[in-house]
């Protein structure tokens, strides 16, 4: 995560509330209630943490299913990073699925994104990074956290 803007939620003994989340988002806020009222729909846990070298909040999209044999497994679909008035969502994906996400039914502004994200250090994994401010951003997020939800179950 390389961004010229400085990360909020800088105290590690204020766990971020919907009161802060207003304050620090703006009119960025809308996006983020929006997006947190689709989650139910997605069957996604979203669990904000500290995270000490960032030395700042995440908030962590989770999804929960069981096997066939009863196994409980866990999947990060997303992270979430606060800035000053507006918010990123990250979701990850394996460098073998590049070429399917380029099929996917998201806009043209997103496939260029997947098709010029490079990977991260060693590992065959990339980010596909939104900067939000308003919820008609949203909708190609759904998309790829549904396919990515979808991936190695």
């Amino acid at each position: 995560m390389n961004h010229n803007e400085k990360l909020v939620l800088r105290d590690n003994t204020a766990q971020p509330t919907q009161e802060l989340l207003e304050k620090v988002l703006g009119n960025s806020y809308l996006a983020y209630e929006e997006f947190q009222d689709t989650l139910a729909d997605l069957e996604i846990e979203q669990q904000w943490q500290w995270y000490a070298p960032y030395k700042a909040w995440f908030a962590r999209g989770q999804y929960y299913w069981s096997t066939p044999r009863g196994t409980e497994k866990e999947k990060t679909l997303y992270w979430l990073y606060v800035f000053d008035s507006f918010f990123i969502i990250s979701v990850w994906f394996k460098e073998k699925n590049r070429q399917e996400l380029l099929n996917a039914n998201v806009s043209d502004a997103t496939k260029e994104l997947i098709k010029t994200t490079s990977t991260m250090g060693k590992l065959p994994t990339f980010p596909v990074e939104f900067n939000i401010t308003n919820p008609n951003q949203l909708t190609d997020i759904y998309t790829l956290i549904k396919y990515k939800k979808k991936l190695e179950l």
